[in-house]
């Protein structure tokens, strides 16, 4: 992940997002997909990558804002 991407992480029982580069989350609580939600938001106002993490840590998707910056845009 590049400096400055969102991820959505689980981390102590919560579910978080931070900035790559800060060294705090930015939110916490919530679901995972209230989480999402707001990290989602927070990616598409920064324009860059939002990166989702699963409970166990591995990375289950990742969504490039806006999408015309997607080096690898899905087909289809």
């Amino acid at each position: 992940m590049a400096v400055g991407d969102v991820e959505t992480y689980y981390e102590d029982g919560v579910w978080k997002n931070k900035v790559q580069g800060n060294s705090r989350a930015s939110d916490t609580g919530g679901t995972k997909k209230e989480a999402q939600a707001r990290g989602r938001d927070k990616a598409i106002d920064l324009g860059v990558e939002h990166v989702i993490k699963n409970q166990d840590g591995t990375i289950g998707s990742k969504n490039t804002y806006p999408r015309s910056r997607d080096q690898h845009p899905p087909k289809g």
